[in-house]
């Protein structure tokens, strides 16, 4: 989206800069590694183009920015590690290219220069950006746990699964367009407007991922399509098509092996999840969502010019292919 861009390109000019100790070697550069890794880098993004929405230059926001950016990248280093990913963007990950010991140090240090980034604001200012902060660490890791907890369960709800999803993606889109909204001084209406709309976007976007894990082009999704099914992961798909569909057990079956290759299971999965409707609900809960981000809108003390432009990255969002 061309809005995007040029905070994107202002951001990744500082990320050059933000680890700059060389020692020791085996701490930091596994940092750079990661962070040089590219990605969307969509929450920082947020944060930066918030702020100069609400009047502040996006420059006085860059270091909750990078705070956010160092903060998703930690967490992603300790998931890979959990998952036992080998590749990450394409690239070895952390552990793979190090080892994990390695891993869990340098994401640990990557949490507490993120913190770091913080002490340049004000007090008043950097309590509120510290205290917010805390809260979605603390929700992210919740987040995380609740996932690796479903792994062991067969009676997870819908419900369960959509707090799942917002404690582990939602509410650091939303935190990263209140921190925005924090450094511009805006006022408290909008700033918990801003972070509701961003909140509901963050679920719309992560049902959209676990619908491009089944159904996206292979060309441009960047990851294996259908690993969600050969994971077993309980996603929204799967709790739907339980519902809905009149082949739940063989569903279940489905989800309860690993077959060397996946390609008959993937297939089969993918034609239960149509011809029980899950697929369409889940297109219709990603609508219903970015609906809920858009009327919070209505609450936010913007120019319609600004909020059109939060419709259309919305939009922009959803119609993603990766």
């Amino acid at each position: 989206m061309e809005i995007l861009k040029t905070y994107q390109v202002a951001l990744a000019e500082h990320l050059q800069s933000v680890v700059n100790q060389e020692e020791p070697a085996q701490l930091y550069d596994p940092i750079k590694y990661i962070l040089n890794l590219g990605g969307k880098r969509l929450r920082p993004t947020l944060t930066l183009m918030t702020a100069d929405f609400f009047g502040a230059h996006s420059a006085k926001a860059m270091h909750a920015a990078l705070a956010v950016e160092l903060f998703h990248n930690f967490s992603l280093i300790h998931d890979d590690i959990m998952d036992n990913a080998p590749l990450r963007r394409g690239k070895e990950t952390v552990h793979e290219k190090w080892d994990i010991n390695t891993g869990i140090l340098s994401g640990d240090a990557m949490l507490i220069l993120a913190y770091r980034l913080f002490e340049g604001y004000e007090p008043h200012m950097f309590q509120k950006l510290a205290k917010l902060f805390s809260k979605t660490a603390i929700e992210v890791c919740e987040g995380q746990q609740y996932d690796v907890d479903f792994e062991e369960r067969d009676d997870v709800t819908i419900p369960e699964y959509i707090k799942m999803i917002d404690y582990k993606t939602a509410v650091l889109v939303g935190a990263s367009m209140k921190m925005g909204a924090i450094v511009a001084d805006a006022s408290e209406v909008c700033q918990e407007g801003i972070y509701e709309f961003g909140r509901n976007l963050g679920i719309a976007f992560q049902l959209q991922d676990d619908y491009l894990d089944a159904f996206g082009d292979p060309k441009n999704f960047g990851k294996q399509v259908g690993g969600d099914i050969i994971a077993n992961k309980k996603t929204f798909l799967y709790l739907k098509a339980l519902e809905q569909s009149s082949n739940s057990m063989v569903l279940r079956n489905l989800f309860s092996i690993t077959p060397e290759d996946p390609t008959d299971k993937i297939d089969t999965v993918k034609n239960i999840y149509v011809t029980s409707g899950a697929a369409l609900a889940t297109e219709e809960e990603i609508e219903r969502y970015t609906k809920k981000a858009n009327d919070v809108l209505d609450t936010i003390s913007l120019s319609e010019d600004k909020k059109e432009q939060l419709r259309a990255f919305g939009a922009w969002l959803m119609k993603r292919s990766v």
